[in-house]
């Protein structure tokens, strides 16, 4: 079960950061402790620093198993490259290793149909070479995904996303995927 935080919570902008930063919260919440309350309630203090000590311990993980910027590039230029057909079964083997059914469709809006579970997810990335990215494709997967009782959809790009249709995306729940997320999906020894 993943669950949703808010992209702008204090959390999530820490596990987008260098692991580092959550790390020096923790040291300033212990000294603070340590400064500043009775030695009784000190360890209580310093237990204040956990959920930082954690969202470090993450961050750190993420970070060290992401792809370095030459591995990325290499793997997006490679998607660039590829024709739909061969794109098509990079992003089907992609999400099959995570577990999902994956069904192609023949549609103009959604290009996948992912089921795990009870969950359904669509899929579009036929339009992953256009050079920007704008709200009417992004209308017409969420017209797909009410069509087809999905709850939820993914829109898969190489190139740029305009702000009016990131914004969109966010408003209808579409999960973007570009940039280093397009490449740590199709990035495995199985795929590209």
């Amino acid at each position: 079960m993943k669950l949703k935080m808010s992209k702008n919570s204090l959390f999530a902008i820490l596990l987008r950061s260098p692991w580092w930063i959550s790390m020096v919260l923790v040291a300033v919440f212990a000294l603070a402790s340590g400064a500043l309350l009775p030695a009784p309630y000190v360890p209580f203090g310093v237990m204040g620093a956990l959920p930082f000590f954690v969202i470090g311990i993450i961050a750190a993980w993420r970070q060290w198993h992401a792809p370095s910027p030459a591995r990325v590039a290499e793997a997006l230029g490679r998607a660039g490259a590829m024709s739909w057909r061969d794109f098509a079964s990079a992003i089907e083997q992609a999400f099959g290793r995570q577990g999902y059914a994956v069904t192609r469709l023949n549609s103009a809006a959604a290009d996948f149909r992912l089921v795990k579970g009870e969950r359904i997810t669509l899929v579009s990335g036929k339009r992953w070479k256009a050079a920007s990215h704008g709200v009417d494709a992004l209308r017409d997967l969420v017209a797909a995904q009410a069509a087809q009782g999905a709850h939820q959809s993914i829109y898969i790009s190489l190139g740029e996303v305009t702000d009016n249709a990131r914004r969109f995306a966010q408003a209808q729940g579409i999960e973007l995927i570009s940039g280093n997320g397009l490449a740590q999906l199709i990035s495995d020894k199985n795929s590209l």
